[in-house]
């Protein structure tokens, strides 16, 4: 259904929003009653917003889009892991035609455990790279998201009921954060700032695949947030069978762009790899792992697969898993199994896009 355009209240910060408000005769203030509503109340119900006028809030009703996205799924794993299915509308429609696959959903998760609530969300609405064992990429990549779509999943998690603060952020949805910069760092802004989301800085990662020159440029964010980098595989031509995207970047260029960021951040980075049973999770890829993390500041994360269907690849033994850690460890690199979360409803990216996908 279209209809006349909403500015988006995720898409603005505080300045934004103040500048806004004054544009329609609110005054200053309002934008401040206005966040402490949506973000440290946690409702966008104007008919609740008593502190405003009937006036200004029939203005924001006609004027201002809260929510831009639509709810097309919500899911709840037996481990507490909650998932929600978002539609997109296209420019200048409101809001998507429920029940039909668009290409433009996206996923985002809440990972519980004992002390944190962990949203997982997307910056695309699909992905570019087009990992091989990957369902983000499959039906490849509809366009980026605004901060304000970034927001809103995060806020949108912390709605779910029983779940309640969101207190880390991970960029390891759909998407490629670091190919849609601006957008993901004005999130970040606005998820890290008292007035917004207050997620404190080294608890908001950012995943990549690795584009080396972004890598770079992120160096100079100022944020201090986490880095964590999809490896994947110790070698080139291991890696490019898996990563398309490793055709543009080596192993070699990445970890000194790794390297540069820890000189100018003082901050290591996290390499994540995927354990693909039979492909590159043997002892001599263990081995070659830990002499490549050992030439960084690094951590590594081992994530074992969970299986998308249609793909060829199989979720690793977990004695080959402990087996994998081990040899990490001996070698003296600090190595940690990321647990499986989640797994009953698909919780890994895109499976749950590619599935509404085919229906």
């Amino acid at each position: 259904m279209s209809g006349p355009a909403r500015t988006g209240f995720f898409e603005l910060d505080a300045a934004g929003l103040e500048a806004w408000c004054g544009a329609r005769g609110m005054p200053r203030f309002a934008a401040r009653q206005l966040a402490d509503w949506v973000y440290a109340k946690g409702t966008v119900d104007l008919g609740a917003m008593t502190n405003l006028s009937k006036s200004h809030r029939d203005l924001l009703a006609h004027e201002l889009a809260f929510l831009q996205g639509d709810e097309l799924k919500s899911l709840e794993a037996t481990d507490g892991t909650r998932k929600l299915l978002l539609g997109w509308p296209a420019p200048g429609v409101m809001l998507p035609v429920l029940g039909v696959a668009t290409g433009r959903e996206t996923e985002c998760v809440m990972i519980p455990s004992e002390e944190r609530r962990t949203a997982c969300v997307s910056s695309q609405m699909g992905c570019p790279v087009g990992c091989r064992f990957c369902a983000s990429g499959l039906e490849g990549v509809e366009g980026n998201l605004t901060a304000g779509r970034i927001v809103e999943q995060v806020w949108r998690l912390a709605r779910v009921p029983g779940v309640g603060r969101i207190t880390n952020v991970v960029f390891m949805g759909m998407g490629e954060p670091l190919a849609n910069f601006a957008a993901v760092t004005d999130a970040i802004r606005t998820l890290n700032a008292p007035w917004g989301m207050g997620i404190g800085a080294r608890r908001i990662t950012v995943s990549t695949v690795g584009l080396p020159a972004a890598i770079r440029k992120l160096c100079g964010f100022e944020i201090p947030v986490t880095l964590a980098l999809s490896l994947h595989a110790p070698n080139d031509e291991l890696r490019r069978k898996i990563i398309p995207w490793a055709e543009y970047s080596t192993v070699a260029e990445l970890l000194d762009a790794c390297q540069e960021w820890f000189r100018k951040t003082g901050r290591e980075i996290t390499l994540e790899y995927i354990l693909l049973g039979g492909f590159n999770d043997r002892r001599e890829h263990a081995e070659e792992l830990a002499r490549v993390a050992r030439t960084i500041r690094a951590n590594v994360n081992l994530i074992r697969y969970n299986e998308v269907d249609g793909l060829p690849f199989a979720r690793p033994d977990d004695h080959d898993v402990l087996e994998f850690q081990g040899i990490l460890r001996e070698a003296g690199v600090n190595t940690h199994i990321r647990a499986s979360r989640g797994r009953d409803i698909k919780a890994a990216c895109g499976q749950l896009r590619h599935e509404s996908m085919r229906a």
